[in-house]
């Protein structure tokens, strides 16, 4: 088998698909993208189908070495959510070839059904307390949400107790049997989060997101020392070296996106080096349909997954949705806030290729907005 084709279609709200032809007539599908990046990312693929056309696509891993190694200029986000992209695709590919889902080809499944959250807004609330329960009544039993708005360099106290009323108003709605995690999009400088969250703490946090900047990393350790809540990273990291910088420093989850770490294969290495430190995996996934299938396939194959983000409803999906390029969006049904074992072969969906050709014809230019601070410097989004 051949690989004789890579495009890729960037579709509403935000995402970039990804389809890999081979001349056996199975197809692979894989989501590479950087939100607000796309199109630099699908110019990326391309220029890695060089390499790749004519190539076998079940040499998964050889592929993976020379992509993410073969250049002299390596790493970024842009190239490993590139590679991510066509690494999925291969997996995909591979498993339809031997008629089994990726999961068993990661040495079988290690649960029935995993569990998964939803998003509530938070950055500019109104109601968050009552996003949260009716999430609650949805059937999920954890919620995620942003924080603040954007931040002071060092807040003022009012600031800061808004961000504790807030999270304070959804555990008196939804109970003590109700998971509560918090993302901050690295909004915190390190004296804030220093200040903010231990003042937390009597909410009992499920993890507390991305507190600081990436760049922080070093610091992290100084965060997970002034609090008690579980401290979650690694939406921006890419790489398992990436990830060594931190697990060291005492986190408590490893969020590795599939759609920008490398995909399947580098964040099932990911996972088992968090493993090692007793770190939980939380994969990152506030995407699209391709990339919450590769989630659950390293998912289901990981002794410390913790939860699964998803984005069904998240306020970032305008004009599209996740289900909405499935022909069959039942294999992301949610039933008491688990989803169950996914059993088709490679990725476990099917996407609806019509839908993606018709979106990609209109595309996107998707950007996140840039905040400012109220006196015009530019704050964290």
């Amino acid at each position: 088998m051949k690989i004789t084709s890579l495009r890729t279609h960037l579709v509403a709200p935000r995402w970039c698909f990804l389809r890999i032809d081979t001349d056996e007539g199975i197809t692979g599908w894989g989501e590479p993208v950087v939100e607000g990046r796309a199109h630099t990312v699908a110019a990326a693929v391309e220029e890695l189908s060089d390499y790749l056309i004519g190539q076998d696509p079940m040499k998964i891993e050889d592929h993976w070495q020379v992509l993410t190694k073969g250049g002299f200029y390596r790493g970024g986000p842009v190239l490993s959510s590139a590679v991510a992209g066509i690494d999925q695709a291969l997996w995909d590919i591979t498993g339809k070839a031997l008629g089994v889902p990726v999961w068993q080809l990661l040495g079988g499944n290690v649960r029935d059904r995993a569990r998964v959250y939803s998003w509530i807004g938070g950055d500019r609330p109104d109601e968050v307390a009552s996003e949260a329960l009716a999430r609650k009544n949805e059937g999920f039993t954890a919620i995620k949400m942003n924080a603040s708005a954007q931040l002071r360099l060092i807040d003022t106290p009012a600031a800061t107790q808004a961000i504790v009323d807030r999270v304070a108003s959804i555990r008196e709605a939804v109970g003590d049997e109700f998971d509560i995690a918090i993302d901050f999009h690295g909004r915190l400088t390190a004296p804030m989060a220093r200040r903010v969250l231990p003042l937390l703490e009597p909410y009992l946090p499920f993890f507390v997101e991305e507190p600081v900047v990436p760049e922080m990393s070093d610091h992290i350790g100084d965060i997970v020392r002034s609090t008690s809540i579980p401290i979650a990273t690694g939406e921006r990291l890419y790489s398992r070296w990436d990830f060594k910088k931190v697990l060291d420093q005492g986190i408590a989850v490893a969020q590795p996106d599939l759609s920008h770490a490398g995909g399947i294969s580098e964040v099932r290495r990911i996972a088992a080096m968090a493993e090692a430190y007793d770190v939980s995996l939380a994969p990152h996934c506030p995407l699209g349909p391709i990339a919450l299938a590769s989630c659950l396939q390293v998912g289901f194959a990981t002794p410390n997954l913790l939860i699964q983000e998803q984005s069904l409803g998240i306020h970032y999906n305008t004009g599209s949705d996740l289900l909405d390029y499935l022909v069959d969006p039942a294999v992301f049904r949610y039933e008491d806030g688990h989803v169950a074992l996914p059993t088709g072969p490679g990725l476990g969906i099917e996407v609806d290729e019509k839908a993606v050709e018709r979106a990609a014809e209109v595309g996107h230019r998707w950007r996140n907005p840039a905040w400012r601070r109220d006196d015009g410097s530019l704050a964290e989004w």
